[in-house]
Parts: C-alpha cells; structure tokens; sequence
C-alpha cells in the first residue's frame, strides 16, 4: 500500500510507477516526530542574530588542524537581550577552510539555549582537518512584556 503522504489526486498513487515509494519513509529512524511548534502568545518577538569565529587553528598548529579523531569546540554566545523562554537557534556555517585531501566530516550545533544565550558547537572527527570556521546563527524568541506579571 502506498502512504497516503505520496499519492497526488490528479495523477493516482506514484507506487504503481515508482515501486520503491512502498518502503519509503518520511522520517529517517530515530528522527523526533513528536516536536511540538513553538508558539509565541504576544506580539513582542526578537531576533538575534550574529557571526561568530570558532576557531583558527591553521595559525598556532591547534587540534582541529593536526590532530585526528574525534574533536569539539564550544563557544559561548550571549543575547543582546534576554528572550522571555529560550528561543529557536539556528546555526550555520558562514565560513570554513578545509584541507581537501581527507572526507570533510563535520557537525554543527546549538546546544544549552537559555534565555540568555546558548553555546556553538562544533564537531569532527576521524582525519579531516580545518584550519579555521566561522558560524552565522539567528535566535527568534518571545521578548518579555511589560504588562508580564511576576508572582513569587
């Protein structure tokens, strides 16, 4: 049977042609369908965004460019304000510089969001080698209102 998800009114079912949409998934195994929108319930929103360098390791011989296995960097970042709860963060690679003679294996990633801030992390492993990474992020958040009321 195919999943109502990839059938089309106006063609029929794309399984009859196409028999490799019977075992297709919509979500890889593990992928967390459960998430919930994040709703913002007053009309102050933020946005915070910046440019962030992580490392230049290419410069004084650090781990990132010589060694091998698996390496992480942290930074912290601050918000120019605090957000009301802690906000959706995205984060990207804005720049980065590579020696292309091994795989590029990377991951980046907000991680410990808060209402003031959160971390960037960065991680690699095995045998690639990066001379330096700058990260772009962007945070949207709900901003504290005045008429907020704070009972102890």
């Amino acid at each position: 049977e195919c999943p109502p998800q990839i059938q089309r009114p106006e063609t029929g079912s794309f399984c009859g042609r196409f028999p490799f949409f019977r075992t297709l998934r919509l979500a890889p195994p593990g992928h967390n369908d459960d998430r919930q929108m994040k709703r913002i319930s007053n009309h102050l929103i933020g946005i915070d965004q910046g440019d962030t360098v992580l490392f230049a390791d290419f410069e004084d011989g650090g781990a990132m460019w010589t060694g091998s296995g698996p390496r992480e960097r942290r930074r912290a970042v601050t918000f120019r304000s605090r957000f009301k709860s802690a906000p959706t963060v995205h984060v990207s690679v804005s720049l980065w510089d590579v020696d292309t003679a091994s795989a590029m294996r990377a991951e980046i990633t907000a991680e410990q969001i808060t209402e003031t801030g959160f971390e960037i992390v960065f991680r690699t492993w095995l045998d690639t080698r990066i001379a330096r990474i700058r990260a772009g992020w962007l945070a949207i958040g709900e901003l504290p209102h005045d008429d907020d009321w704070q009972i102890s």
